[in-house]
């Protein structure tokens, strides 16, 4: 197993937001994370990409116990990162947006290698390469943001809400290009999506999230009708978090 989440607790001060959380993602895995908003997942992901600590619980990365772990610690074992909003640098150029991605690696010849490779999953960023990253459209930057992340070859991507106040035909562009950084690369992905037609296509498994814990667990493909999937949420929804907690796997 790549990623291992045991009995994971997070709090901001004193509000606890994940409560026991469990989940896994194996070598390769694209996993999805569904819940409403406020259900815990972003804070999850953070967790898991050290940039919050947990209060309680482990979190293995191949074997080793990452959980308290700084965030250069993770990027070296090859988990990166990239949360909601399109994190870019607004007043760089494409080009070096994506060296900055790339900035610890070995040498220069590395670093082009690499921006060759994101550039052939994103042809765009290839043709406006000179243009500043803050004259792109809200899909041109989730495109670089994600070029950024992709520039260390991560073993684990941890994807926050790639879909978020995107037209449909970026959104259905950016998830075939999810499948093929899965695909092509290898790389597993653990995938926040409110969409969830577009993240049952891409997803081999799917965990519900609700008031900070697990509701549900299921293979995708047991899930395409959506039914299940719709009903789970809505009790997440519905139940206080007291009442879930029989629920974790």
């Amino acid at each position: 197993m790549l990623l291992q989440v045991d009995d994971v607790a997070v709090a901001y001060g004193d509000k606890q937001v994940v409560h026991g959380v469990s989940l896994a993602v194996d070598a390769g895995e694209v996993v999805a994370l569904i819940g409403h908003n406020g259900a815990g997942k972003s804070t999850l992901l953070k967790a898991i990409a050290g940039t919050l600590p947990p209060r309680r619980g482990r979190i293995l990365f191949d074997g080793a116990d990452v959980t308290r772990r700084s965030v250069l610690d993770h990027l070296d074992r090859g988990i990166c990162y990239s949360p909601q909003g399109a994190q870019v640098f607004p007043t760089l150029s494409i080009a070096d947006n994506l060296e900055l991605g790339g900035y610890t690696l070995r040498s220069e010849a590395e670093v082009r290698k690499q921006q060759e490779r994101i550039y052939e999953l994103f042809p765009i960023l290839f043709e406006r390469r000179r243009a500043s990253a803050g004259v792109l459209s809200g899909g041109e930057r989730r495109m670089l943001a994600m070029g950024i992340a992709l520039m260390r070859s991560p073993r684990l991507y941890l994807l926050d809400e790639p879909s978020g106040g995107l037209a449909p035909l970026y959104v259905e562009r950016l998830f075939g290009i999810i499948e093929q950084i899965n695909r092509d690369l290898g790389t597993a992905i653990l995938l926040v999506e409110e969409n969830l037609h577009q993240a049952l296509g891409v997803a081999r498994r799917v965990y519900v999230m609700g008031g900070g814990r697990i509701t549900l667990q299921r293979e995708a493909d047991s899930l395409q009708d959506e039914t299940e999937l719709r009903a789970a949420l809505s009790v997440a929804l519905e139940r206080p978090p007291t009442d879930m907690a029989a629920s974790n796997p």
